[in-house]
């Protein structure tokens, strides 16, 4: 199976061509992947060489790009968009045209060359919040950030091309994932690195906020067997099982750390911020699918790769994120 993966030198999409080439020798990956900020070549480092990888630098916008990159494609998963809530705040455009305008290039191409399988690869947001219980697939959506309603909207669009033209798509939506090589604007990597260097943890309001969070390998795991064997047409909810609240898992970490908590820092809530993320998985698991790790071990796993690893996160905070967190965290205003 050749397989185009975009965004894939992004957080999920790199951790998901890893476990591709693991897994299936007989796979072919074509990445392609614009190279905005949050993009990064290092998060590929050492599968450059192997024969059945390609890396195209092209925007999924670009419709003459993708289409030169269909040839012999046999399936599309589509990682790429604008992913940070507090970037949306500040500047939806970018976010409505790639998610949006991106994915309809997208699945034109599928359209177009007749590919077997198109895996659209969304998030719990689109469907809000929930005080109680946890969202089916078919509950509807009720996004509440510029980001949620641009994916919203994507997956919207996936869905009438599978209706309409027959396209084969799929939709995952998976909680808030963490582990290697998550750029430093989410929670568990800024915090785990700002308190390795003596910075504070900007934590949101009173930190009761409550998400769901899953290990990147097992979010991985079960797109690829969504990709083989989940039936076209469908939504599949992926989810860790692990709900916490913002501050408990800046305990976490800090004791993860031997930090105490002087290095917690209160920052006015975000815009819209929703209190609580939940979805029901069992749709998934009845693919036989299921988490493979704990969330405590994934968790230290995670904080010693970013200990291990200050090559690859320190070059990122000193350069173009260093002005946006200056301007975002430093200056106590995050909205």
């Amino acid at each position: 199976m050749k397989i185009l993966v975009t965004g894939g030198a992004g957080f999920i999409g790199s951790n998901f061509i890893r476990l591709l080439l693991d897994k299936h020798p007989d796979h072919e990956i074509v990445n392609f992947d614009k190279l905005t900020y949050a993009g990064n070549l290092d998060n590929l480092k050492g599968i450059e060489a192997d024969p059945r990888y390609q890396f195209v630098h092209a925007d999924i916008c670009d419709a003459e790009a993708v289409g030169a990159a269909m040839a012999g494609i046999d399936a599309i998963v589509n990682f790429a968009a604008e992913s940070h809530v507090d970037r949306s705040i500040g500047g939806p455009a970018d976010f409505i045209q790639t998610d949006i305008y991106g994915t309809y290039v997208l699945l034109e191409a599928a359209r177009r060359h007749n590919v077997g399988r198109y895996i659209q690869i969304s998030t719990d947001e689109v469907y809000g919040s929930i005080r109680d219980g946890s969202f089916t697939e078919t509950d509807r959506l009720q996004p509440s950030s510029p980001y949620s309603a641009s994916k919203a909207g994507g997956d919207m669009q996936a869905m009438a091309y599978h209706t309409t033209f027959g396209v084969p798509t799929i939709i995952t939506r998976s909680s808030n994932n963490f582990g290697p090589y998550q750029y430093p604007e989410k929670i568990i990597p800024l915090f785990i690195t700002n308190m390795m260097e003596g910075k504070k943890a900007p934590l949101y309001g009173d930190g009761a906020n409550v998400r769901d969070w899953i290990y990147v390998t097992d979010n991985c795991e079960a797109i690829d067997l969504v990709l083989h064997d989940g039936e076209v047409g469908e939504i599949y909810n992926i989810g860790g099982g692990n709900e916490c609240d913002n501050l408990s898992i800046t305990r976490l970490i800090l004791a993860a750390l031997h930090k105490d908590e002087e290095l917690i820092e209160r920052v006015p809530d975000r815009l819209g911020h929703d209190f609580r993320y939940s979805i029901d998985c069992s749709k998934v698991k009845k693919l036989g699918w299921a988490p493979a790790r704990s969330f405590e071990d994934s968790l230290r796993e995670t904080v010693d790769w970013y200990v291990g690893n200050r090559w690859w996160w320190e070059k990122i905070k000193n350069g173009e994120f260093a002005k946006y967190y200056k301007e975002q965290y430093e200056s106590g205003n995050k909205s």
